[in-house]
């Protein structure tokens, strides 16, 4: 699984940007987003952005990022997933083998 990180543009020259992401910069490759100008958030997958988002979707994906990489180390998820308007839930035929007690393979 590949995931995309954030990050804003603070200068561009050419195909090539300089964007930051809160813990220092990096060169990301902008060929597959020629619009994309300093101050645009764009969505970086492997060194390559992929779509320029808007500054409210960036913040969302960074607290759901920061919440991942909270749980992954003991702590908690936080308020990073509020605008899910439930709680996760298992696919029926994965919930009806947990009904019946089955919780392993």
């Amino acid at each position: 699984m590949c995931v995309g990180d954030p990050l804003r543009l603070i200068a561009v020259e050419g195909i090539a940007g300089t964007a930051e992401d809160g813990a220092g910069t990096c060169l990301v490759d902008l060929s597959l987003v020629p619009e994309a100008r300093p101050g645009d958030w764009v969505l970086s997958f492997l060194g390559t952005a992929r779509a320029v988002i808007a500054a409210d979707e960036a913040a969302r994906i960074s607290a759901a990022l920061a919440a991942l990489r909270s749980v992954m180390t003991g702590g908690p998820v936080g308020d990073a997933f509020a605008d899910l308007d439930r709680p996760p839930s298992l696919p029926p035929h994965l919930q009806a083998a947990l009904d019946a007690g089955r919780n392993h393979g």
